[in-house]
């Protein structure tokens, strides 16, 4: 049985579409998502709707990989926490959505962290709110079968280094984070999901 909170989060969730109008609205009007509304995540929000226009763009897909997501045959929805300010969502999502619309069994749909906290404050990464957040959801039975970011593994592994040596990010670390998206091109993000969905069904991935 699905959680309560998910299942009123899903009621207020949009699609990917829906959410790229919503960044590209923000941004040619001066706003961002969340409660805050800083000139500084204002410029955010109008970077990221240019980075997912970009992905949207260039992202390449392999055969193979388009094979295995398309194999997939168990029903799931892909619920993603995020906001239009978050530099990790712009790299994460696009590329999600390019795996989702693969395969008709799995239903891409996004939220607002601020608008949500009660299902953010579910699934905290080392007990913080970081997004982008995606909650890989079963359809028939509504158990959450894994959840994802808010940054793929290689990234993931980047920051967690860095923090050991430094004991906080940097906007100069940032940046060369920024870096690693666009030379990495997504594929970090296609292996760690099209690894997950092979745990969950194997049959995908003979």
């Amino acid at each position: 049985m699905i959680h309560p909170t998910i299942q009123e989060s899903l009621k207020k969730s949009i699609s990917y579409d829906a959410y790229k109008d919503l960044v590209n609205t923000l941004a040619d009007n001066n706003g961002t998502t969340g409660i805050q509304q800083t000139e500084a995540l204002i410029n955010y929000t109008r970077l990221n709707a240019r980075r997912m226009k970009r992905w949207d763009k260039t992202l390449k897909v392999s055969e193979e990989v388009k094979t295995k997501v398309s194999d997939f045959n168990q029903s799931i929805t892909w619920l993603v926490i995020t906001e239009s300010w978050c530099g990790d969502a712009a790299h994460v999502i696009p590329v999600l959505n390019k795996l989702a619309e693969l395969n008709p069994n799995i239903d891409l749909r996004l939220v607002l962290r601020d608008e949500n906290l009660e299902l953010m404050d579910m699934f905290l990464t080392n007990g913080g709110r970081a997004i982008a957040k995606l909650i890989i959801i079963d359809n028939e039975t509504g158990e959450v079968l894994d959840t994802f970011g808010p940054r793929p593994s290689e990234a993931t592994g980047l920051v967690n280094a860095y923090k050991v040596e430094h004991g906080k990010l940097t906007p100069e670390f940032k940046e060369d984070l920024q870096v690693w998206y666009n030379k990495n091109k997504g594929q970090n993000i296609i292996d760690d999901i099209t690894k997950m969905l092979c745990r969950f069904e194997s049959e995908a991935c003979v």
